[in-house]
């Protein structure tokens, strides 16, 4: 998929890795509807990506229903679409045996609810629209990237609810991938190490240095616009199709 032709849903994507994935796009000459639930930075971003290159749509991607109407708002917008970067997600930590009480199922099936289910909603509703596409060279009809993490494979202490949630997405691309293959839809995942977020922003300078030493080389959180290459290369590159990858500096994060 060329990148002038893409006309993609990003979730997540009003800032963060998610809006330099939709810059990314936009600068090449794609369009982007931007799914998420911050109405200030989606008016932001539309207005520094041009309105007629993008538009924020407010979507809780936990709602299937919601996920459907505005899948197909965005097809209305983009005149078509042919690719979904799911990047919304939360963090969802806390301790499986808290300091007062076990953790409350309700936060773990949250952090479950956004990361996994939320991509898997958004992964089929786009599915169904691009199963109509014309078919392309090798008879691509569309792409779907999922955003994983490096704490699906070793997740820390406090992390078991967005650990899982994580993992699920992993597990789920090449399944996905071999069922979609008969429609020409790749499916594919980026696990990202620790990377410069607004999240990552707030937090005191030397947790920041603390972090950035953690990571073998380059020794420094990693830049939004290298997750956004990479995901710009999994969309034009047709043979990489149900891979996860790692995008993390060789970092392995430690128990806690």
């Amino acid at each position: 998929m060329q990148i002038q032709d893409l006309r993609a849903v990003v979730t997540g994507g009003v800032s963060g890795l998610g809006l330099a994935v939709a810059q990314r796009i936009v600068a090449g000459g794609g369009k982007v509807a931007l799914f998420d639930l911050n109405d200030d930075k989606g008016a932001a971003a539309v207005a520094e990506l041009g309105a007629g290159n993008a538009k924020y749509l407010r979507v809780d991607v936990s709602d299937e229903a919601a996920v459907v109407a505005n899948i197909a708002a965005a097809r209305d917008f983009l005149g078509g679409l042919n690719a979904a970067i799911n990047c919304a997600g939360i963090l969802g930590a806390g301790r499986v045996l808290g300091k007062d009480a076990p953790m409350p199922l309700k936060n773990f099936s949250t952090t479950v609810m956004v990361n996994l289910v939320g991509s898997f909603n958004v992964a089929k509703a786009a599915a169904d629209v691009m199963q109509h596409n014309a078919a392309g060279e090798d008879g691509e009809r569309g792409v779907i990237v999922n955003t994983a993490s490096v704490a699906a494979y070793e997740g820390q202490i406090g992390q078991a609810a967005y650990s899982a949630s994580k993992g699920g997405v992993v597990a789920m691309t090449l399944p996905m991938a071999r069922e979609l293959a008969r429609f020409g839809i790749r499916v594919n995942t980026v696990a990202p190490g620790i990377f410069w977020t607004p999240m990552v922003d707030g937090m005191p300078e030397a947790v920041q240095q603390s972090l950035s030493a953690s990571i073998p080389f380059p020794s420094r959180l990693g830049r939004p616009e290298e997750f956004a290459d990479l995901v710009a290369y999994i969309l034009g590159n047709r043979y990489l199709n149900g891979e996860t990858i790692r995008l993390d500096g060789a970092v392995r994060l430690a128990p806690k």
